[in-house]
């Protein structure tokens, strides 16, 4: 997943730290199982600056649309190194196509790397250990 940024802007010294509001014009989606596109513009990412300045928490969400027309909701928290760029979060999907359905039931985890420009994620199913 790739993840364009646009406009940002720093509210400082709220009741919970400095907030930035980065919004996104453009999200792309490309794997085996789906390949989609931000769709409309509502997505953007609500961070908090962690008090020392070197980590922040994410709070995104944003609208896709696959490669056959379906819509798929998605929403995640995660956190961010204000030092280096790393990035981990907690995608949860949400959709009405049939097709789609196996986005509701998982977790994802995505692990990425920021740049000024966009955020570059590789997205992974977690699935529980089975036992023997």
């Amino acid at each position: 997943m790739t993840v364009e940024l646009g406009e940002s802007f720093v509210i400082k010294g709220g009741p919970v730290g400095t907030r930035i509001v980065a919004e996104v014009d453009t999200i792309v989606v490309a794997g085996p199982e789906l390949n989609a596109s931000m769709v409309g513009k509502s997505a953007a990412d609500w961070l908090t600056v962690g008090p020392d300045g070197s980590y922040g928490t994410l709070d995104v969400r944003a609208t896709l649309k696959t490669d056959d027309d379906e819509l798929i909701y998605v929403e995640y928290s995660g956190r961010i190194n204000l030092t280096d760029g790393s990035v981990v979060s907690a995608p949860l999907f949400q959709t009405g196509a049939e097709k789609y359905d196996w986005l509701n039931r998982m977790q994802a985890v995505g692990v990425g790397q920021n740049s000024p420009d966009n955020l570059v994620y590789e997205m992974y199913e977690v699935t529980p250990a089975t036992s023997s």
